[in-house]
């Protein structure tokens, strides 16, 4: 394989030891999937932030690299982080020195350039980038960017994401060659949906139906018909979000549909009212509910309008939400959006306690507290039972 001459450089330590670091990953992980070439990448979204999820070996990790004051050579965004910093008390997180943890983390980041975003949901921003190699380590944002936008990333680790962010490169193979962008499941949606949680269950509905001797290579790539062809942002986001718990790393509906004949997919679903149903028995609460997060990726400004309408009726009758048992997560960007149209307001008059930067999946709850949730993602049933 040729390896560019910036690469190189890098390799040979010219460009700073962090980079000649994320340089021996690149290369061993081309390696290693049998990658012909490498491909320049413009941009990396890079997870592994909160407290819980990366412990004391990833703050060492990223103490050594921050130290070497090397930067990032494209533009790389951050996960979310374990907390809203500004909310701790009221999360009732029972974690020793939590917040000094979580910002040790967040800061080391910074040091080598990346924008500290906390959101896991960078497609919901407004990125430079439009078209391109991307090298993302978040499942949501993989499903979401690959389906639909004209962005190109694999599904990463936070690592192999770093690698790219420091480098500029990543392997040219899966997703990044267009022979391997083919659906493997054809899902026919008899179905009728409406709310957006109907999107999240068909997603997760989906990868729970795959069978041991499916040839999934880059995993469940399902071509969804039935479905409208003007879909929300909102239902977009779901449906991706939540397929992407059994590594759907991209999808087709009749809105970007795939231009091979159904017939030709190997394997063949139908998604029924019935599967919709049972899906919703099988989740409804069977004991009492401690806490409710909705936000799982973090809510998009069609999700906190949708909540902020649900709770409307309740205040006006003089009624709020006991104890802030109601918690949104969302990113800065669109917490800001939501105060501008007095979403936030109305929210938090409610008693539903607004939480930036953190997600549900990443917060270490308080078990004295909440031990039994209840959600309308997928995503978060899907992480926070497994």
């Amino acid at each position: 394989m040729e390896i560019p001459p910036l690469l190189e450089s890098m390799l040979r330590g010219e460009r700073g030891q962090a980079k000649q670091m994320g340089a021996r990953l690149v290369l061993d992980m081309a390696d290693t999937a049998g990658a012909e070439s490498l491909i320049p990448a413009v941009h990396a979204h890079v997870s592994g932030v909160s407290v819980i999820t990366g412990g004391p070996g990833l703050r060492r990790f990223l103490s050594e690299i921050a130290n070497t004051g090397d930067q990032v050579s494209i533009p790389t965004t951050l996960n979310s982080a374990g907390c809203d910093r500004q909310k701790i008390e009221e999360m009732g997180i029972d974690y020793p020195s939590f917040l000094e943890l979580q910002f040790e983390i967040i800061k080391a980041y910074e040091s080598l350039g990346i924008e500290a975003t906390l959101s896991c949901t960078p497609y919901d921003r407004g990125i430079e980038a439009e078209s391109g190699a991307v090298s993302w380590a978040e499942s949501n944002a993989v499903a979401f960017a690959n389906s639909w936008t004209d962005l190109v990333t694999n599904r990463e680790s936070g690592l192999s994401a770093l690698a790219t962010a420091l480098t500029g490169f990543a392997p040219k193979w899966g997703l990044h060659l267009e022979e391997n962008r083919r659906p493997n499941i054809h899902v026919n949606v008899t179905a009728q949906l409406e709310r957006l949680s109907d999107f999240s269950i068909l997603g997760d509905w989906i990868g729970k139906q795959i069978k041991a001797d499916w040839k999934l290579p880059f995993g469940p790539m399902p071509y969804i018909s039935g479905l409208s062809k003007k879909l929300s942002f909102g239902q977009r986001k779901a449906l991706t979000a939540a397929a992407a718990n059994y590594g759907c790393p991209m999808l087709w509906t009749d809105e970007n549909a795939f231009s091979s004949p159904e017939e030709q997919i190997p394997n063949q679903l139908i998604f029924s009212d019935a599967s919709l149903n049972s899906r919703y028995e099988e989740l409804s609460p069977k004991s009492k509910v401690d806490l409710v997060v909705i936000g799982c990726p973090q809510a998009s400004l069609e999700e906190i309008r949708h909540t902020a309408a649900a709770v409307r009726t309740h205040l006006e009758f003089g009624k709020v939400i006991k104890e802030n048992r109601l918690w949104v997560f969302t990113s800065g960007y669109n917490y800001e959006l939501a105060s501008a149209d007095g979403s936030i307001d109305l929210l938090e008059q409610a008693g539903v306690l607004i939480l930036q930067d953190t997600c549900p999946e990443v917060t270490p709850y308080n078990r004295n507290l909440y031990n039994h949730l209840l959600t309308n993602s997928l995503k978060a049933e899907h992480y926070l039972t497994s």
